[in-house]
């Protein structure tokens, strides 16, 4: 099996953390104490998990394994995304023996990590997709800084999706931008400015929503609302002719958890955003074992 994937996140974002990561582990002086066993010597281990969970991260793994040494050898018997139960074996790796010893923590800090993104975001899209199948669970960029793709990636093998890579990806008006603008001049300054992008204004009050579906925004955020007033927000959205065609759409964000996203669901909304799909999870907990 190769080890590509449908969620990888672009090799160009996985090589630099990955190099950066490994400098943790070995500068000044390399790995010492496997530098103690025999150059020629080889092992096998396999990557198992210890609890059920969701894989994501095996190009990272992939990458970290080359960089330490292109002898190392991985076969994969699982994809990101897949769903597996505890004591599954998801890879193998074979090759000289120190370099895999050297490359073991830095490969399972990202696996577990990422791993754990993807097994809490399954989470919460089984939750929203029973209860609201037509609503869906989106990612914020409250992610640890150099990892945003990887975390990314993990997100979509969680089966959620992404919003906003970066500030590039769209318009999203704050109500700190709005010390210096109002919703509708800052609606008609996108429109003008980049025409066919999406453009989100975050609103606290019901006024702000009619505002802001009137001035001509595709996205209303109800910022730390009650689902009782999201639901008022859907409600004044789609009595609108734009958010009946859903050429405004409704996203729920701030405050959303695991306990309570199936209210939010039930609210309406067609996007769900929560940043605790990356600044919370827990990781999976994932161990190398060796071959005897």
């Amino acid at each position: 099996m190769t080890n590509e994937s449908d969620y990888d996140p672009p090799l160009a974002a996985i090589r630099p953390i990955v190099a950066l990561a490994l400098m943790e582990d070995v500068l000044p002086l390399g790995d010492l104490t496997a530098s103690l066993l025999e150059r020629d010597q080889r092992g096998n281990a396999h990557f198992v998990t210890r609890k059920p969970g969701v894989i994501a991260g095996l190009a990272t793994v992939a990458e970290v394994l080359d960089q330490v040494d292109r002898d190392l050898e991985l076969t994969l018997f699982h994809r990101d995304g897949d769903e597996v139960g505890a004591r599954t074996k998801i890879a193998s790796v074979s090759g000289p023996f120190a370099s895999l010893l050297s490359a073991e923590r830095t490969a399972l800090n990202f696996l577990c990590h990422l791993s754990g993104v993807a097994t809490l975001t399954r989470r919460y899209v089984e939750i929203v997709n029973a209860t609201n199948p037509s609503a869906r669970v989106w990612d914020t960029r409250k992610t640890t800084p150099g990892m945003r793709s990887l975390e990314k990636a993990a997100v979509r093998a969680g089966g959620a999706v992404n919003h906003r890579g970066n500030l590039s990806d769209g318009i999203l008006i704050k109500d700190n931008h709005l010390g210096g603008m109002s919703i509708t001049e800052g609606v008609a300054r996108a429109l003008a400015r980049w025409p066919g992008r999406m453009v989100e204004v975050e609103c606290d009050r019901l006024e702000q929503v009619h505002e802001a579906v009137e001035a001509g925004a595709s996205l209303v955020m109800c910022d730390n609302m009650t689902p009782d007033q999201v639901a008022e927000t859907v409600a004044i959205v789609r009595a609108h002719p734009r958010g009946a065609t859903r050429s405004c759409l409704v996203e729920a964000s701030g405050g959303v958890t695991i306990d309570n996203i199936e209210l939010f669901a039930r609210a309406g909304a067609d996007l769900i955003s929560a940043g605790a799909l990356t600044h919370s999870a827990p990781i999976l907990d994932i161990g190398l074992d060796l071959e005897p």
